[in-house]
């Protein structure tokens, strides 16, 4: 029998070949990354983050319920591409987005337009650190990425599922070092769509009920993702995306016992 092939992505559409090495600053390659930093920076300076808070939802709840209620298409799109923003430029606040998003278009449809945009978003930044870091660290560091690069070679797909699954490392940080570690774009982009899922959901779920919240005068636990019932079956999926990897390990190791 043959290796384990994971989740139908072939091993060797999983990872990009290494590129050719360059040497120098290339301004137009670190351009892109440039732009998402210095958006971050202004963000901050200009306390845009107090608008992505609860009580900016609390106050302004029945002027954008109006407002989705009329223009459902467009508050859609709006809120996809503000969703887009916040995951490329890395802005915090992420989570309230989730929940707003179930509370103003019902959790199964902010789950769709959550996943678009934060899939979106992603995917800007990836190209964006894959573009202006990834050749630079490889030069740099040289054989440590090299090692790095080899373990997540052959299962790319399945080990970027499992950190999408389980919440235990900042997103900005998971879509950062699949660009670094040389993860195809595809592989990249399919793993994050069904990666975030179950998470989006719960988060999309308990925004269905934030009415109830403030009208009690609180605010939804942002940890609920790690409460027992939530948390240990997406650890169960985790597993799950381990396995093929496990597999083949073992069918490598034993084929290489046998001769």
């Amino acid at each position: 029998m043959g290796q384990v092939k994971s989740m139908n992505l072939r091993n060797e559409d999983q990872y990009d070949d290494a590129p050719a090495r360059t040497s120098g600053f290339s301004f137009s390659r670190a351009l892109p990354l440039a732009l998402l930093a210095i958006g971050l920076a202004l963000f901050f300076i200009f306390d845009l983050d107090s608008y992505l808070t609860f009580d900016t939802l609390k106050t302004n709840r029945d002027l954008l319920t109006a407002y989705v209620a009329q223009q459902h298409l467009f508050a859609a799109l709006s809120f996809i591409g503000v969703y887009i923003v916040v995951v490329a430029f890395s802005l915090p606040g992420g989570a309230v987005m989730y929940i707003a998003g179930g509370f103003l278009f019902g959790w199964a449809a902010a789950t769709i337009y959550i996943i678009v945009g934060a899939t979106i978003g992603a995917t800007v930044l990836f190209v964006a650190a894959k573009t202006a870091l990834a050749d630079s660290l490889r030069n740099r560091a040289g054989g440590m990425i090299q090692k790095m690069e080899d373990g997540f070679r052959d299962n790319a797909f399945n080990y970027l599922l499992v950190l999408r699954l389980v919440p235990l490392f900042p997103f900005w940080l998971v879509n950062l070092v699949p660009a670094l570690l040389g993860v195809n774009l595809r592989t990249y982009i399919v793993a994050t769509f069904i990666g975030i899922l179950p998470g989006t959901a719960v988060y999309a779920s308990v925004g269905n009920g934030l009415g109830a919240f403030f009208d009690r005068g609180e605010t939804p636990d942002l940890g609920i993702i790690f409460e027992p019932s939530i948390f240990l079956p997406l650890i169960g999926l985790a597993i799950l995306a381990l396995i093929p990897i496990m597999y083949n390990k073992f069918t490598i190791s034993k084929t290489s016992t046998n001769k």
